[in-house]
């Protein structure tokens, strides 16, 4: 079929006009809603949607809602932080740590250059870690569980609500043609159509091009992990004895700050590169180029943002082996284990570097000093492109809005301010077990980003074309995914990354008297220092006559006939971990779907309304048609009106044919 484009989108694409947009008109709207002065006050959502048209109305209405439900969800995490704070002090395990009576001597955390060392002295680790992990830990995994679906049912009453007020309930999309499409197709315009020959290489590219990226991911993350690596094994030689006592601290904040640098430099390579790899594709309509552009993004960016985090919280320490048989890299260095309290405090700092800096430096020089930048390049660009009379003379008439309108940023969709909040729901739910602060830093960010965002879209950026909408697409399936997602992450979090488990087993299963007396020793096993692989073992001064030294890990001791084999408690514990994964996710599963019964999509009122309307327009299309069927018997003569007493096969197939459809349009 041959299409024929018209109007300014083929102008603009055979490039007789550089641009077309809608002039701004912001005085009553910059006053209500762009101002940090109103932060406190609710979005004007139908005077957005009025000026902006139903897509964007609806992006702040969303972004409002999930605003607004992050108060409960910071409360809640506010609440399980401060028990953390509470019962500090009243923690055995942490207290036995910290108690330097003890004297549990630990086997070297890096190879010759580094010393035995006592267990006490990651006292204030130890410590740091019940903040984030401790019983109430469990509950608000819960908790933020159930909330997600909670979120996603709100919106979906407030979305139908929106749809009946904005009289959207039934609006059928049309299908833009999309931009490059318009190109591709002018440049092969004896064509009827384009076919597979023309769309296999964009998508072998797309194929080829996404695994390079996520390949770059992860090379990414294994730099990193080299640096940790080395950076720790160069500064266990150093003589300094402040250097070697900060060596954790210092390797931990380099490496995530490291790596919060490279993430937001791929992120803004990956957005440039989704967008051109589904250009490639040549997809039909905008409706398509917008859903294939999104999920590219969303796949490469959450690669990118969450890769770390889930080495942090899944694999490190998981392979480093044990004394006298490490896992090294490259022969040379040694797998990097996790902090004696546990790695969910090193996933803690992670999370939290990375979401903040994210946030931070997002808000500040992507979304307020690039554009500013831009736009005084492109004034100073004007500028210089204007003839030389015309500069020197007055001017002789005032700037006209087209002119003002043209200086500022074109409107490129809502796909970036989408694609941010999403990454920022991940960080919320997905991890949130390792850090119960993260819906407050969240919802501080929003409040000052809705602002944001109101005074981007009405001050830096062209106004865009109104376009309608009923609901927020392909952004609602990613986040249902993202909400029972989090599910399945957060139970492995609690039930492999934090101790809860191991606690739990050994308070019911091996302890003398019920309490956690006795955990720590239960949970370091024995090593024999005769073992250690040669040119591996400590150049010990400080501690000298060390015959055996410790190392966290559930192993048979040296004098077993089993030695440094797993011991039943390992498997014990094991066992205990799937079963609580298996029961965490079949509750939250549970609950999720009680939250979906008790909270329906449709609110009451508006389904009563709907009801109502569909009846009176049913009497009134039956009027309509019953107004016909009079009209018709009308012209028919009284013989004809009447049924054929004999008549051949057509004609009484016609005269039934008529009375049934007759008796349609009365029902």
């Amino acid at each position: 079929m041959f299409l024929s484009f018209s109007g300014i989108t083929a102008l603009i694409a055979n490039g007789v006009y550089d641009s077309a947009y809608p002039l701004h008109d912001v005085s009553l709207l910059y006053q209500a809603w762009a101002r940090y002065s109103v932060l406190y006050k609710y979005q004007p959502i139908d005077l957005i949607r009025k000026y902006f048209g139903e897509e964007i109305g609806l992006y702040f209405a969303w972004l409002g809602l999930y605003t607004e439900l992050l108060i409960p969800a910071s409360l809640v995490g506010i609440i399980v932080f401060l028990y953390g704070c509470a019962t500090i002090d009243n923690d055995i395990p942490s207290v036995e740590m910290c108690d330097e009576k003890n004297n549990f001597t630990m086997c070297p955390l890096c190879d010759k250059s580094c010393d035995y060392w006592n267990l006490s002295n990651a006292c204030s680790t130890a410590r740091a870690s019940h903040l984030f992990d401790n019983p109430g830990t469990v509950f608000f995994s819960i908790f933020m569980a159930v909330w997600a679906t909670v979120f996603l049912a709100c919106w979906k009453r407030r979305q139908m609500r929106l749809t009946y007020k904005w009289d959207l309930t039934v609006l059928e999309e049309e299908e833009v043609i999309n931009y490059c499409f318009i190109i591709v197709f002018l440049e092969q315009a004896d064509n009827d159509k384009l076919t597979w020959k023309d769309r296999v290489p964009g998508y072998l590219g797309n194929f080829v091009s996404i695994l390079f990226m996520i390949g770059l991911t992860f090379s990414a993350v294994f730099g990193v992990i080299i640096y940790r690596i080395s950076v720790e094994a160069a500064m266990a030689l150093s003589t300094n004895e402040n250097t070697k006592s900060n060596i954790r601290v210092t390797v931990t904040t380099t490496a995530v700050i490291i790596n919060l640098l490279v993430i937001l430099i791929l992120d803004e390579i990956y957005g440039a590169v989704a967008t051109w790899l589904t250009e490639m594709e040549v997809p039909k309509t905008e409706k398509i180029f917008e859903e294939r552009l999104i999920l590219k993004a969303f796949l490469l960016k959450f690669v990118n943002s969450y890769a770390s985090i889930f080495y942090v919280a899944f694999f490190k320490g998981r392979f480093a082996g044990r004394p006298g048989q490490y896992v090294y890299v490259f022969n040379n260095f040694r797998m990097e284990e996790c902090a004696p309290g546990g790695c969910l405090m090193e996933l803690c700092i992670q999370l939290s570097i990375i979401m903040l800096g994210k946030q931070l430096i997002q808000n500040n020089l992507f979304e307020i000093g690039v554009p500013r930048m831009k736009k005084l390049y492109r004034k100073l660009k004007d500028k210089r492109a204007e003839p030389e009379e015309l500069t020197n003379s007055t001017p002789t008439r005032q700037a006209q809005q087209w002119d003002q309108d043209y200086k500022l940023e074109p409107y490129t969709g809502l796909t970036p301010e989408y694609m941010e909040m999403i990454i920022q729901f991940g960080f919320v739910t997905l991890f949130v077990a390792s850090f119960p602060l993260a819906p407050l830093f969240a919802l501080l960010n929003n409040i000052i980003e809705i602002r944001l965002d109101a005074k981007k879209f009405v001050a830096e950026l062209r106004r865009a074309d109104a376009v309608r909408a009923k609901d927020i697409g392909i952004w609602y399936i990613i986040l249902s995914g993202m909400g029972k997602f989090s599910v399945i992450i957060n139970a492995f979090v609690i039930a492999v990354t934090s101790d809860f488990i191991p606690r739990l087993v050994y308070q019911y299963m091996y302890s003398d008297d019920g309490s956690m007396h006795g955990f720590v020793n239960h949970t370091l096993s024995y090593f024999n220092v005769s073992e250690f692989q040669q040119g591996t073992n400590p150049q010990s001064v400080q501690f000298i006559n060390v015959k055996v030294c410790r190392y966290k890990d559930y192993r048979e001791p040296p004098w077993s006939e089993d030695a440094y084999d797993y011991s039943k408690e390992y498997w014990a514990i094991l066992a205990a971990r799937l079963a609580f994964v298996i029961i965490f996710q079949n509750l939250v599963m549970f609950l999720s779907e009680v939250v979906d019964w008790l909270i329906p999509g449709t609110p009451k009122d508006i389904s009563v309304r709907i009801k109502k309307e569909k009846t009176l327009l049913d009497d009134v299309f039956l009027k309509k048609e019953d107004e016909k069927l009079q009209l018709i018997k009308s012209f028919l003569k009284p013989n004809q009106r009447q049924k054929p007493k004999v008549a051949n096969g057509m004609a009484t197939s016609s005269w039934h044919c008529f009375h049934i459809n007759c008796t349609l349009l009365r029902k």
